[in-house]
């Protein structure tokens, strides 16, 4: 389900944040579905449980769970936090394409960089 890559250089907290997000917006994890607690998943992966209860208020924060007392998170209905996750993305994409283009990029090359990604889903 998630797994720690100690190569990533990015920090631990992303890492879990980011593998619930693929799972969630994949539908691996569909809306109403009980998240892991933070002890049981900072258990079976080994580290802080600060660590995953950052991950999770982040994820609180996007939309895309929500947590109830007593009960533990739930992945929500994901539509407002997809839209806002790909309104961020789009917005990182355009900078990106900007300073492609500056670097010298075609259009030709952007397009086949486009399908290739396609290809690989």
């Amino acid at each position: 389900m998630i797994s720690i890559n100690y190569r990533d250089p990015r920090p631990i907290y992303e890492q879990v944040r980011d593998s619930f997000r693929r799972l969630i917006i994949s539908g691996a994890m569909p809306p109403e579905t009980k998240m892991p607690s933070v002890r049981e998943l900072a258990a079976s992966l080994t580290i802080n449980p600060n660590t995953i209860q950052r991950a999770y208020k982040e994820l609180e924060a996007e939309g895309y769970i929500y947590s109830v007392a007593a009960k533990g998170s739930f992945v929500s209905g994901i539509s407002e936090a997809l839209k806002k996750r790909k309104e961020e993305l789009l917005a990182d994409y355009s900078q990106l394409v900007k300073e492609l283009v500056m670097c010298g990029a075609t259009e030709e090359e952007l397009i086949a960089r486009l399908k290739e990604a396609e290809n690989h889903d």
